[in-house]
């Protein structure tokens, strides 16, 4: 472990023995058990003030004022996809409403803003085939979506901790243009997926290997090359692979959406998300690393891009509050010849394509089309 003297700190700070291990364990609990969720990060409820012919307005919150293309959700269901906004002022925010696909939409609803836009499978949501398929991976089957395509090159898309496979769903249509096969994975922990041995999350320290086990799925389905595509922890999870994989030589590319490089910030910054701050925070981060085993300190090395051996598209938010922008900047500056940096101010972590959803894929269908 490398953070002995923050551990002392934090343990004069608090308090020895017990009411340590407590604050830690709890500041610990939403990294090392992650679940998907409805909403993005911090976000409240909302009220629908009225509604007319293609537009809805909304109490003026942050959430509300998010640029880009935002599902909203409410009780018993109830789904609906916004985009951009028509009106603002001190009284609400008007948004145009794209379509509202279950449930009723109603005055004086609370509705909660969450990046998932798109709903179910491929065929569900967007209109494309797929097979239900599955990796053998070394804890057992790994449910994936597998889309067609004419290309030898497929892509594998891992999805973020809090998320499931439908984060990858509004990248789909862009592959399919682009006639690219895809894999949308699972990996050990998610529903439908082996649980993990201890129960808990291992930030990509042992999830790689059910990423692994994708790539050779690909591999021995045909394809020439792969590209991998992770958000968040997933995007952790997807430099693993890279590095460690005895597949590595058929990764043709990679694609990094928020990524998390400094893990140990990034529990601190998950702890005060649930509400621990300080000290607490820092106990928490502490805990994660005790509960898991994993060296998250060791994470620094993903940072510094000595394994990465091919294209990156690294695409992130200077505005992250859970992965420092600094972190990429610093991978982008000391590996000019491999990897692609590209911003996107004022979005939240993991909701890229929501901020900004066609500058977002112009972007992916640019970086890719010299790779197919």
């Amino acid at each position: 472990m490398r953070w002995g003297t923050a551990a002392v700190v934090a343990a004069a700070a608090v308090g020895a023995g017990a009411a340590v291990l407590v604050i830690g364990r709890r500041a610990s609990e939403r990294m090392v058990h992650p679940r998907p969720g409805p909403a993005g990060p911090e976000a409240g409820p909302v009220v629908v003030h009225s509604l007319a012919a293609g537009r809805v307005t909304f109490s003026r919150r942050p959430e509300s004022l998010r640029p880009g293309r935002w599902a909203v959700e409410w009780e018993d269901g109830g789904h609906a996809v916004v985009q951009e906004i028509l009106h603002s002022d001190e009284q609400g925010v008007t948004r145009r409403l794209v379509r509202a696909d279950r449930g009723t939409l109603t005055p004086g609803a609370e509705v909660r803003f969450t990046p998932r836009v798109h709903l179910g499978d491929p065929t569900t949501a967007l209109g494309l085939a797929f097979t239900a398929t599955a990796a053998e991976g070394e804890l057992g089957r790994l449910p994936a979506w597998r889309l067609e395509g004419k290309r030898g090159t497929w892509v594998i898309l891992v999805h973020g901790p809090e998320a499931d496979r439908q984060q990858t769903l509004p990248v789909l249509p862009t592959l399919h243009r682009l006639g690219l096969p895809a894999l949308a994975v699972t990996y050990r922990g998610d529903e439908g997926a082996p649980a993990a041995p201890d129960g808990y999350s291992h930030f990509g320290e042992t999830e790689w290997r059910d990423v692994e086990s994708a790539v050779r799925l690909a591999l021995d389905s045909g394809a020439g090359r792969v590209i991998l595509y992770g958000w968040s922890v997933g995007a952790t999870t997807v430099l693993q692979t890279a590095a460690r994989s005895a597949w590595a030589h058929a990764i043709s590319g990679i694609i990094l959406d928020s990524p998390v490089l400094d893990l140990p910030d990034a529990a601190r910054r998950d702890a005060a998300r649930a509400g621990f701050t300080g000290v607490a925070a820092e106990l928490g981060a502490l805990a994660a690393q005790g509960r898991t085993g994993v060296d998250l300190a060791d994470s620094s090395r993903l940072a510094e891009g000595a394994d990465l051996r091919v294209p990156t598209l690294v695409l992130h938010s200077p505005d992250d509050r859970i992965a420092p922008f600094s972190t990429v900047q610093r991978l982008a500056a000391a590996r000019q010849d491999v990897v692609n940096l590209q911003r996107f101010p004022g979005a939240e972590h993991a909701a890229l394509w929501n901020s900004a959803p066609d500058h977002y894929t112009e972007l992916l269908r640019r970086w890719l089309t010299p790779l197919l």
